[in-house]
């Protein structure tokens, strides 16, 4: 068997940010003061409250986060159905070699699902799921990795060997967003007792999002808090 590492865990790393609760205020402020909206002593907590709650969506517009994500194939790919507000690059198996590094959820990940499609809920499984799942896993990666090598070493081209490799496989990529997107990727990627409307997101994808969440809380914590007090919707 291939020689793999194994993570359990996925990374979203704040790399860039233009954002700030004043440029939000600054923007909303344009339409009514004009020229004289760049003042930065104006106040922004009540005015960035009112415009979440009457979903005034604009002026968040104005800012811009980009995150280093590293996660599994998978991951990435529920990522990119965010399209509105959101770019994204991607490393690229057909010009570099990729690395064997491949998810297993952790023990404390749910794994049983029960109920139907559309009304369904998750819960824990037992020590023999776990150890199933995890053998399971190790030997398909290992598998695929090493059909994966074997034919480079053949010399068959990066892009067609990559197709062997499972979307457990982890890739890197840079996602950037500005405020506005990135608290609609929130409101529908994380499960929290005081949104709005239900979510129900896959487990790992939520745990990029809640690293991501923390970025916002930390340098928009008035926009953050408008967010939450108005039910995680976005405006």
């Amino acid at each position: 068997m291939a020689d793999i590492q194994i993570r359990s865990d996925v990374t979203a790393k704040l790399v860039n940010i233009s954002a700030n609760d004043a440029m939000v205020a600054k923007a909303a402020r344009v339409s009514t003061i004009g020229k004289n909206s760049a003042a930065d002593e104006l106040p922004t907590e009540r005015l960035i409250n009112y415009l979440m709650r009457d979903r005034h969506g604009s002026p968040f517009e104005h800012t811009t986060f980009t995150f280093l994500v590293e996660a599994p194939i998978f991951v990435a790919r529920e990522h990119m159905r965010h399209r509105a507000g959101w770019s994204y690059n991607e490393e690229s198996g057909r010009y570099k070699e990729l690395e064997g590094i491949f998810y297993v959820p952790s023990s404390d990940r749910a794994l049983v699902q029960v109920g139907r499609p559309g009304a369904y809920s998750f819960k824990s499984g037992s020590d023999t799921h776990f150890a199933r799942m995890a053998s399971n896993m190790l030997e398909a990666y290992g598998e695929a990795f090493l059909a994966y090598k074997d034919m480079l070493k053949a010399g068959i081209a990066r892009e067609v060997a990559r197709m062997v490799l499972p979307v457990g496989l982890f890739t890197s990529y840079y996602a950037t967003c500005n405020a506005r997107s990135l608290m609609h990727f929130l409101s529908l990627r994380t499960i929290s007792e005081g949104s709005r409307f239900p979510s129900f997101p896959q487990r790992e994808i939520e745990m990029v999002a809640e690293r991501m969440e923390r970025e916002l809380a930390l340098s928009m914590p008035h926009t953050y808090a408008a967010f939450v007090k108005n039910g995680r919707v976005a405006p």
